[in-house]
């Protein structure tokens, strides 16, 4: 399930300290990945973790800063200025409600932003916490025997199309095992866009994916969460 469907009094017997925000996008993951991909991978995870630490599951920001991927059908970006409000008012109205620690689980490599909103957010005390981090995704990757790196596998190929096979299989068309596409240099990225370096938008090598390697990828953020919660509360 996407979103809770906790209820009031779930939460109120839960009591809970922390909160778990999925950060995802809406934007083109070529023709066997839905545009919603980013969201479903953000929410996968942070219903693994609530689970897990038994934290406020928060339902997710299905659309943020997508800008390098417009041009493609489909893709709806807000501003990083209007991604930043909406965090920074989920954090007031937990506080009003007594919960501190909020946890973005992004989906999305494209908001960069939500790095400096949990630095600011921390200068006094620990209070917004980033996961995955990169060293989340590649031990994870490891796990799993991921055949690419985060750097060859950006966008809709072996991490994300694994993640949905395992956790939504029916959401992964056919075509996966054909749209693999190298670009390990994308040095004008962020002035020109996906489009320069991958016209069908897709660069990794989704033909590998598995569920196996989905599943496995969640067990192992699953085991890093643990760490990072501990810093957070601690």
């Amino acid at each position: 399930m996407l979103i809770t469907a906790a209820t009031s009094t779930d939460e109120a017997q839960r009591g809970a300290t922390v909160a778990m925000l999925p950060v995802g996008s809406f934007e083109q993951h070529g023709d066997h990945l839905p545009l919603t991909t980013d969201t479903i991978v953000a929410c996968v995870i942070a219903n693994r973790l609530a689970t897990t630490s038994n934290a406020l599951l928060l339902p997710p920001v299905t659309i943020s800063c997508s800008h390098e991927h417009e041009g493609f059908e489909g893709t709806v970006s807000i501003s990083s200025r209007t991604l930043i409000a909406i965090i920074d008012d989920v954090q007031s109205s937990l506080l009003r409600s007594g919960i501190k620690h909020l946890v973005l689980v992004n989906g999305h490599g494209g908001n960069y932003v939500l790095s400096n909103i949990a630095q600011e957010a921390n200068v006094a005390e620990h209070r917004v916490a980033l996961f995955p981090g990169r060293e989340d995704f590649r031990v994870a990757r490891e796990r799993a025997e991921m055949v690419t790196t985060s750097s060859e596998d950006m966008h809709g190929g072996e991490w994300e199309t694994s993640i949905l096979l395992h956790s939504y299989p029916h959401l992964v068309r056919s075509t996966y095992s054909q749209n693999d596409h190298d670009a390990p240099q994308r040095p004008h990225l962020l002035i020109t866009g996906i489009r320069t370096y991958a016209t069908k938008g897709i660069i990794g090598r989704p033909s590998v994916a598995s569920a196996a390697k989905g599943q496995a990828a969640l067990d192992s953020l699953a085991s890093s969460f643990s760490d990072v919660l501990k810093v957070l509360t601690g």
